[in-house]
């Protein structure tokens, strides 16, 4: 059944809530600005926040221009700080500039001290809105303090012990913990020291992978000092490793990762994203060709040759694909590091072999139904069980050493592989069909 639009100038915030994030995207983002300006009288700020936190952080930019600098900065400081500077950070830089200017001066400054994080760093991952306390607090005086602030206390994962001076990170304090002791407990005694944290100019996947990791709800983020700037959550980790799951799927087939959703993508970008590693790899694979000229004498003498090639260089393809593919993966949630390269490839080998077997027999037995005569059979057989190994032993190295490299996997080793396995594959074929059929 289609859904009918939501008119804007009638919608409550339960209807407008309850749409989809892409309905929600384009009923907003096809009203005009005065439109816009009375929903905002009529929700209000907060609520206009929560809707905004739900879009795309470049859609939310575009929509933010179209309201007064005022109503732009009431809202910007309604969100969490995390996900106002990454809409602040989709703005033209004088946009940007005179809004913060019109906001509150102390969360303005913590935007901007945001921004000068790079974005796909744990810096530009966090948020500043935590709860840091003394250390000389008893729990008693801790839990009535947290009774002034209980807004910012219901939605705080963890509570975070500083120094008083220096604002290091002592440890970190469990509302569970805090809650079950008697009140004069001192909260230094409740600490867990030395927690998991992480560097702020470090890589934001590093610190998403922590988090899924210790199934923390919370990270901290420190500087060099040990001074803690903020926390990074997990449903902002949640985003960072789909995110990547999202692009890794896109560069495995070759096709650079969309900004925008697919339906909003035009032709052009879409051609732009593709056609450089269309060429690249057409450019690749043009050695298969030389490898066909250079058997060609071969092919004349044994044509029924030819009927297995597309069989043979797919199998070895897919094969590829399949252990690149979940090599990438594993790599990506921190399960495996070039340093397992020798563990990967002994596993990776053991499956090839047992695989290669099972499309040896299947290649033995098409080979039968077309009638090519069992010597050529046997080719066929021998051929596909080696090179579904050897494109098992490629595919487990290859990954690896990119990353080793510092090269993005998923960037490079699904099409290359399939390119590689081609052309390698037609010579493994060959040269077994000279050596068993005694060909020139």
């Amino acid at each position: 059944m289609q859904r009918l639009p939501v008119d804007v100038h009638v919608a409550n915030l339960q209807e407008l809530d309850a749409l989809p994030r892409e309905e929600l995207t384009r009923t907003l983002l096809e009203n005009e600005a005065a439109d816009l300006a009375n929903l905002f009288t009529r929700l209000g700020d907060e609520a206009l926040a929560e809707l905004f936190a739900k879009l795309d952080s470049s859609d939310a930019a575009h929509l933010i221009v179209k309201l007064s600098r005022g109503q732009a900065a009431q809202i910007l400081e309604e969100m969490e700080p995390d996900d106002a500077v990454d809409v602040v950070g989709e703005l033209e830089p004088q946009e940007a500039q005179a809004i913060l200017t019109t906001m509150n001066p102390s969360e303005a400054q913590d935007l901007r001290d945001l921004l000068s994080y790079s974005s796909d760093s744990a810096g530009g991952l966090m948020t500043t809105d935590y709860i840091a306390l003394g250390p000389d607090l008893t729990a008693g005086q801790t839990l009535t303090l947290l009774s002034n602030n209980a807004e910012s206390a219901s939605r705080a994962p963890y509570f975070y012990v500083i120094d008083s001076g220096s604002r290091r990170l002592m440890g970190v304090l469990s509302p569970r913990d805090l809650v079950l002791c008697h009140p004069s407990t001192p909260i230094r005694t409740l600490l867990l020291r030395e927690p998991v944290k992480i560097l702020a100019d470090a890589d934001g996947e590093e610190a998403a992978r922590l988090l899924d990791q210790h199934q923390f709800r919370a990270l901290p983020v420190v500087d060099g000092s040990g001074r803690l700037l903020g926390i990074i959550t997990a449903d902002d980790a949640a985003k960072v490793l789909l995110e990547e799951a999202h692009e890794d799927i896109e560069r495995l087939g070759g096709s650079e990762p969309l900004e925008e959703p697919y339906l909003r993508t035009s032709v052009l970008e879409l051609f732009r994203k593709r056609i450089p590693w269309l060429l690249t790899l057409f450019v690749a694979e043009a050695y298969t060709g030389t490898v066909l000229r250079n058997y060609e004498d071969t092919l004349s003498e044994q044509i029924a040759l030819a009927f297995f090639i597309p069989l043979l260089i797919g199998t070895g393809g897919n094969t590829g694909s399949q252990t690149t593919t979940t090599l990438v993966r594993s790599m990506s949630l921190g399960e495996v590091a070039p340093r397992d390269v020798v563990g990967v490839l002994f596993k990776e080998f053991r499956v090839a072999v047992l695989l290669g077997i099972i499309m040896c027999a299947a290649s033995v037995i098409r080979a039968w139904t077309l009638g090519v005569g069992a010597d050529v059979g046997k080719v066929v057989g021998i051929t596909a069980l080696c090179i579904v190994v050897w494109a098992g032993v490629v595919a487990a190295v290859l990954p690896l050493v990119l990353r080793k490299l510092r090269l993005d996997p998923a960037v490079i080793s699904g099409p290359f592989i399939t390119t590689v396995v081609d052309g390698t594959g037609l010579i493994i074929y060959f040269n077994i069909a000279h050596f068993l059929l005694n060909l020139k």
